[in-house]
């Protein structure tokens, strides 16, 4: 029995055992506030890694920051991370932060220059890793990045510089990459790719985003794939990304799927909702565009981006959002009274609420157990969840992690 008990104690969990990688951006500006999600309520065993998000690049190639992140809280996630035996990476970049990464690397004296920044960041906080969040290399994101011709190429040169240093050497160095490869000089995605793969330990597909707002109809925020949808209807999926990658030199077993524990939302008129005659949740209805639903606690109902624009609510609702808007119960299904979908092609669900008129486009276990199962099937090294603190009582991580 005290042998039993022992061995019962040294155990990891299957996710931190696993020699996939297990992982979830972790959004420092979350941790405090409405809903606070601080880093003792990570449920840790569940990962073995854990991307601290973001700090961002500066005007100033020699700094990064942590302003809008909580800096204070890093350190604090690190001893959490490492506590528990998870990697502790930083996430460097993201949406907002991405402005400077083109000037950062442009030239070789700010290759050189970048290089110590990042190494002395990582050995500043006792860092494991370091993820590249740029959005997006010679492509514009937010409106207001730097942007180069040159900049894979520049990219590649920075990594292989910070490969180069005695740090770079040991840390995990990833980057969290669109459905298509980084934009050649022309501004077409890469042929050839396979020169990152020797540097970086591996990229995390944002398969997320690809349906919202800006579309022109209610689409899936993740798909799983897409060949199965009219031409009209692939914007990118999991499996055309990873098709994409992998062609171009990217081996599978460098891909890290990313996933959402979140969706979009829409306001759609009952009679675009649903197939004619009946109480079917119609495929890609069209929305009102100029009626944005505002989406949970965390949902931003209006704020000034990092180019200084003003930019209303963004919609999103997070997992645990949906269960407390009323369109799932707490055991992650739908509630009573909420029209359900499940679209057999993308592998994703819709809910709508035709009180209010919303519908919305997220991952539920079902979609998220797909995912775990394609990334088993197919090899790839695993997955990574924007974010940790969306879940809703280890619902989503908990079928991923068991499907793969």
């Amino acid at each position: 029995m005290l042998l039993l008990l022992v061995a019962s104690l040294t155990l990891l969990s299957s996710a931190q055992a696993s020699s996939k990688v297990a992982g979830a951006w972790y959004a420092g500006w979350h941790a405090t506030g409405t809903n606070a999600y601080p880093p003792s309520k990570v449920n840790w065993d569940k990962y073995n890694t854990m991307y601290y998000s973001f700090a961002t690049t500066t005007s100033y190639v020699n700094s990064i920051s942590l302003e809008g992140s909580d800096g204070l809280l890093l350190p604090a996630f690190v001893s959490e991370a490492h506590a528990h035996g998870v990697k502790a990476h930083i996430a460097i970049g993201g949406w907002g932060g991405s402005v400077y990464f083109s000037s950062d690397v442009a030239t070789a004296e700010n290759r050189t220059a970048f290089t110590k920044t990042v190494v002395d960041f990582v050995e500043k906080y006792d860092l494991d890793g370091v993820n590249f969040d740029w959005e997006y290399p010679n492509h514009q994101g937010i409106g207001c990045n730097i942007v180069n011709s040159n900049d894979t190429a520049n990219f590649l040169s920075f990594l292989q510089e910070l490969r180069e240093d005695c740090v770079g050497s040991k840390i995990t160095i990833s980057a969290a990459v669109s459905v298509t490869p980084f934009r050649d000089s022309d501004g077409n995605p890469s042929t050839d790719v396979s020169d990152f793969a020797k540097v970086l330990d591996y990229i995390a597909i944002m398969d997320y985003d690809v349906w919202g707002s800006w579309t022109s109809a209610v689409g899936p925020n993740a798909p799983l794939n897409d060949s199965c949808a009219k031409s009209s209807e692939q914007q990118g999926s999991a499996v055309s990304a990873v098709k994409a990658w992998s062609k171009a030199g990217m081996p599978v077993d460098q891909i890290v799927l990313g996933v959402p524990s979140y969706g979009h939302s829409y306001s759609v008129k009952p009679t675009d909702a649903f197939v004619s005659g009946t109480k079917t949740l119609a495929s890609y209805p069209a929305f009102n565009a100029s009626n944005q639903p505002v989406g949970d606690a965390w949902d931003n109902t209006g704020s000034v981006d990092a180019c200084g624009n003003y930019q209303g609510s963004g919609g999103t609702f997070n997992f645990w959002g949906l269960v407390d808007g009323g369109f799932l119960n707490s055991e992650g299904t739908t509630a009573k009274g909420i029209y359900y979908r499940f679209d057999s092609c993308s592998q994703t669900p819709y809910v709508y609420n035709e009180t209010s008129e919303v519908m919305i486009s997220y991952d539920n276990a079902e979609s998220f157990t797909a995912k775990g199962e394609y990334i088993k099937n197919t090899g790839l090294l695993g997955y990574a969840m924007w974010q940790a603190g969306g879940d809703y009582d280890d619902i989503l991580t908990d079928a991923i992690n068991s499907a793969m």
